[in-house]
């Protein structure tokens, strides 16, 4: 009887980067870090702007993963900027794709989940094949 009214959990289904698409979401996936760069660091108190609970501060960075298939950016928020060191593998759980000047980046909300993996297994990254250089278009349907 219980069974029928709680959702049975789903073992999480592993995507490579080459099957990324745009607009998707709910990805799970194991990547190396390969490069990480801060793009953006604001708040904690600074600047004349008012303090308290508006004045949070934001951090952003573009950080570079990979697996064996290809590269993708990832774009780290707050407390993910740490999580995402050099040559680190990390799981991302329930990520999604967003777009950014007509070029995918991959991105982990309040949703989803960072974990950097204790005992990684190295991961052979494919870096000839970075999705995030391929530009796609906005086409609209009419209904």
């Amino acid at each position: 009887m219980a069974e029928e009214g709680s959702p049975a959990l789903r073992k999480p289904v592993f995507t490579k980067v080459n099957e990324l698409r745009p607009g998707t979401n709910g990805h799970s996936l194991n990547v190396k870090v390969i490069s990480t760069k801060t793009v953006m660091q604001r708040g904690g108190g600074g600047g004349g702007r008012p303090s308290g609970p508006q004045a949070r501060q934001m951090r952003i960075a573009e950080c570079l993963v990979g697996d064996e298939t290809g590269i993708i950016i990832f774009t780290a928020r707050n407390d993910q900027v740490d999580l995402m060191k050099e040559g680190k593998i990390v799981t991302l759980r329930n990520a999604k794709i967003d777009m950014y000047k007509g070029s995918m980046r991959l991105a982990v909300d309040k949703w989803g989940r960072v974990e950097v993996e204790e005992e990684p297994t190295d991961i052979t990254v494919k870096e000839d094949n970075n999705l995030s250089l391929i530009e796609y278009e906005l086409v609209s349907v009419e209904a």
